[in-house]
């Protein structure tokens, strides 16, 4: 790859970071401005074929039609949704209902996948008498959890499902429940920490806010659509920017790694396990990658499907998002790096 596509593909990813926090226009129409990113990234690399405008075509058709179909069914059933957090919030408070909610979603992503688990999520946190900062919060939190929680199976999300199929083989042997068995001690409780972090609002006086109105049905036509450029805006990005990763990425040393891993907050965390996880590494190895990956895959919008789904749901910009999930996302970053560091290995 030569030195001139390299400083092109570095630009492109500074400027998905940084562009959406200083330009308004961008901000707003972040599936549009990564989509063409993602255009340029495969054009600079010489990478079009009809295999890739295939899969960009057809890998957001699930995501989109689950949003569009859960949607229109938490429209019809919004009222039962709402009777339910009201019994929970009269039994145990409201911040209890939150914890549990949240928590609870964190766990079952992993079998009703990290999308529906977001989607519920949404219908949730659109529930609650809660204000904006607080919804962005709860929003923000639960999708760490769901983001941890989902890579316990491999039919959570794409992330567990690519790591399981590299991994099937010698020497791991990697079947249904070789994550959960990797992984429990240290995903358990992030998800338990993150539902408790998610309980944790700030506005005192919670209740004189009003439920957010149920949306039209034009609205969840929107948004699935929404949903489905910004998926494939994430291929195209994915693509054009793997050989870079390959490159650059792929040659640290492991402790790096899992700091340079912070990438998958812009890029599909899948994308990178992808290229980064092979089969002669050794369970601690798997662990430092998976667990960069995941982390980090909640530090901005485009880093997780989740994140993607909440933030064109409740129109949350690219700082309001960073202003909650930066500071703990780090923090989380850091205490999970000491903890595998001091880990035998």
């Amino acid at each position: 790859m030569s030195t001139l596509v390299i400083i092109i593909l570095t630009i492109i990813i500074l400027l998905a970071l940084f562009l959406p926090f200083f330009i308004h226009t961008v901000e707003q129409q972040l599936e549009a401005f990564l989509f063409i990113l993602g255009i340029i990234a495969v054009t600079t690399i010489s990478a079009w074929s009809w295999h890739l405008i295939g899969d960009a075509l057809i890998e957001p058709v699930k995501i989109s039609l689950a949003v569009l179909i859960i949607g229109l069914l938490f429209k019809k059933f919004r009222k039962h949704i709402t009777v339910f957090i009201e019994y929970l919030e009269n039994k145990i408070g409201l911040k209890r209902t939150i914890m549990v909610l949240v928590g609870s979603l964190g766990f079952l992503s992993s079998i009703i996948t990290a999308i529906v688990a977001a989607l519920i999520l949404c219908e949730i946190a659109s529930t609650l008498r809660l204000t904006k900062r607080d919804t962005v919060h709860v929003l923000v939190m639960g999708c760490f959890a769901i983001g941890f929680g989902a890579v316990l199976t491999p039919i959570g999300e794409p992330l567990s499902t690519i790591v399981i199929g590299k991994l099937s083989g010698e020497p791991h042997y990697a079947g249904f429940f070789y994550l959960l068995k990797l992984l429990w001690y240290l995903v358990i409780p992030g998800v338990c920490f993150f539902a408790y972090r998610a309980s944790i609002t700030k506005d005192e006086q919670i209740k004189t806010h009003q439920r957010m109105e149920t949306d039209s049905t034009k609205d969840i036509i929107v948004r699935a659509a929404k949903v489905y450029l910004f998926i494939m805006a994430l291929v195209f990005f994915g693509h054009g920017l793997t050989p870079l990763a390959e490159i650059s990425i792929m040659k640290l040393p492991l402790a790096a790694l899992y700091w340079a891993n912070s990438i998958s907050a812009i890029l599909d965390n899948a994308t990178l396990a992808a290229a980064e996880i092979v089969p002669s590494m050794t369970n601690t190895q798997i662990e430092f990658l998976l667990m960069g990956l995941i982390i980090s895959g909640g530090f901005l919008i485009p880093g997780n499907i989740p994140n993607i789904i909440c933030a064109s749901k409740f129109k949350i910009k690219s700082k309001e998002w960073a202003k909650q999930a930066l500071p703990v996302g780090l923090a989380c970053m850091l205490f999970y790096f000491i903890v595998l560091e001091i880990l035998p290995k």
